[in-house]
């Protein structure tokens, strides 16, 4: 089983920042990909950023030059670092990992992210 903890979310002005985290324990190994996904409410969940275990970086549109995500492999713990936040970036943020064997994925529990004007 993986387990993962995020945290790092609360409520912030518009143009702030936060920097979100996710540990990850248990079977990491084999891990293909780590990533952020947020969920507004009444919306589906949406991808945010990942990084591959060889760095790839990917982001959606909406957060690109804003959020960068990073890893410290030794913590096996994820970084959303996010800066110009916005109100519509108000959700639930979710940390993913992705392995290439089972369970295949695993989510986090969540933290709430609020962005105030």
């Amino acid at each position: 089983q993986v387990q993962l903890v995020e945290s790092g979310g609360g409520l912030v002005q518009a143009g702030g920042s936060l920097r979100l985290s996710c540990a990850a324990s248990g079977s990491i190994f084999s891990t293909v990909t780590m990533g952020w996904y947020r969920q507004a409410p009444g919306k589906q969940r949406e991808f945010v950023a990942a990084i591959t275990r060889g760095g790839t970086m990917s982001y959606a549109d909406s957060v690109k030059g804003r959020f960068t995500i990073s890893r410290d492999g030794a913590k096996n713990t994820v970084y959303l670092q996010m800066s110009g936040l916005k109100p519509e970036d108000t959700a639930v943020y979710y940390c993913k990992l992705v392995r290439n064997t089972t369970p295949y994925e695993s989510w986090g529990q969540g933290t709430q992210v609020t962005v105030s004007s």
